[in-house]
């Protein structure tokens, strides 16, 4: 008897825009503080609300806008923010590389569209996707990526915004910050499937710990540079014990 993955393109783009979106929807439970704690941070920080919106629409990136702000109030260089700023966000660059192949022969508008709203949870969950339905036809694939960034990217404006407006309301008790370590750890724990995932997670920790005292966060773009390649080693050194 055949299994319902065999032939799983009887579904529709509509369909697996919709089940994109149902895939993102439970990501709000941490984007929505972790908007509203950026949101706080920038308007403490002594951004208006019209900055720290473009801020959000321009970067949308939680780590990188946080990473800038502490910079900002710490009076760093605008040189020092820009490099601290990208090289947090050069995961981003890895999520577009491992995207190429499912996503690449997309005409140029949804490219941009899609570079545009790749982040981490579109990232984990698109590719997730794509990795377990090989046979998902672009149109497929892309309406799934799309699906997933609805409930992701427009709340995150709009969250950002509450934050900003209102975020001094918010009582001390309630502790938005909690959220930061929280969102990273629900993307990156499915991901951990095979020996070659948890031993590149494993070796960023133990070099950005052991990378933390360079300055501006470059610790962890060492970690992250680190982790690829161990992970690269071991994911050929098992395919050789397969062979």
């Amino acid at each position: 008897m055949s299994s319902p993955e065999a032939a799983p393109f009887a579904e529709t783009p509509a369909q697996s825009y919709w089940r994109g979106l149902r895939h993102g929807t439970p990501f709000l439970v941490i984007l929505v503080p972790f908007a509203m704690l950026f949101g706080v941070v920038a308007v403490e920080a002594g951004l208006s609300i019209t900055q720290t919106m473009g801020f959000s629409v321009l970067v949308i990136a939680g780590a990188a806008q946080l990473t800038a702000i502490q910079l900002l109030q710490d009076h760093a260089p605008v040189y020092i923010v820009l490099a601290a700023s990208l090289a947090v966000n050069l995961r981003m660059a890895m999520y577009s590389a491992a995207l190429v192949p499912y996503l690449g022969d997309a005409r140029t508008p949804l490219r941009m569209v899609i570079a545009y709203f790749n982040v981490d949870q579109t990232y984990a969950l698109s590719q997730a996707e794509y990795e377990n339905r090989p046979a998902m036809p672009m149109a497929n694939r892309i309406a799934y990526f799309l699906g997933v960034a609805t409930p992701i990217c427009p709340p995150w404006y709009i969250f950002t915004w509450l934050g900003a407006a209102f975020g001094t309301r918010i009582p001390p008790e309630f502790a938005l910050d909690f959220i930061v370590p929280i969102a990273f750890l629900g993307i990156i724990a499915p991901a951990l499937r095979t020996l070659a995932h948890v031993a590149a997670a494993v070796t960023s920790i133990l070099v950005a710990l052991a990378f933390a005292w360079l300055p501006s966060g470059l610790g962890v773009l060492v970690a992250g540079v680190v982790a690829m390649i161990v992970g690269a080693r071991v994911e050929l050194w098992l395919e050789a014990r397969m062979q």
